[in-house]
């Protein structure tokens, strides 16, 4: 890369990084241009030669995020040719990515619905891309014991949900670091997947009490607030 090409990265990378954090505190429709360009230091004319809208920088945030996932647990996985390691590895990418980047994963979570029809397109092909690499590896977590493909999807969409949640709750000096963090989360995941027994050996228990409670409902969350009269 030439100095050019690299000044030039340097200063989108720039670009994005206070875009994530802006989006971030005020939301997307918080941020405007003219403030990223003073955070950034440039010219309101010299920005958009790299972004020419707000929608364009929050789409380049989903691409790289997501392209950099992807890379990330591709080389992770590699490393291991047993699955149960490779889960292991894929958490610690997962959840080592959200743990440097917070701000940016509160934009993946907060600012899709602000994307256009084609640029929510291409952030669905590339989250598939991603989701594809932890479904398979739990595919051959279980081996000769396989799941219906829709029961596959929920438990695969389970782990990234509890791997993504973390922005919402974790703390360097009271939770560790980023492996103690992805045990945790490796082991409840090969519990639940129940790794040397049956899948669905809690399926005739569960089928009991869905029998009995299947009637009741829940309460109204207007009955559940507090009476204040």
């Amino acid at each position: 890369m030439s100095p050019r090409a690299r000044k030039s990265e340097k200063a989108r990378e720039e670009i994005l990084a206070a875009a994530a954090r802006a989006i971030a505190r005020d939301g997307f429709h918080g941020m405007s241009m003219r403030k990223l360009a003073q955070d950034t230091a440039s010219s309101l004319a010299n920005f958009y030669n790299y972004f020419d809208s707000k929608e364009a920088v929050l789409f380049a945030l989903h691409e790289r995020a997501f392209e950099t996932l992807i890379s990330s647990a591709t080389e992770r996985v590699a490393a291991s040719n047993d699955p149960v390691a490779q889960l292991y590895l894929f958490i610690v990418s997962h959840v080592g990515y959200l743990i440097e980047k917070p701000d940016v994963m509160r934009v993946l979570v907060q600012g899709h619905s602000a994307l256009g029809s084609e640029e929510r397109d291409a952030v669905r092909t590339l989250k598939a891309r991603h989701f594809a690499i932890a479904r398979d590896i739990i595919r051959r977590i279980l081996g000769e014991q396989p799941m219906a493909e829709e029961e596959l999807e929920r438990v695969t969409y389970s782990i990234f949900g509890m791997m993504n949640w973390i922005y919402g709750w974790y703390d360097p000096e009271r939770h560790g670091s980023v492996r103690d963090v992805a045990r945790s989360m490796h082991r409840i995941a090969l519990s639940g997947l129940n790794v040397g027994g049956h899948p669905n050996a809690a399926d005739a228990l569960l089928d009991a009490v869905d029998e009995r409670f299947s009637s009741q409902r829940l309460p109204s969350l207007v009955k559940l607030a507090p009476d204040n009269s």
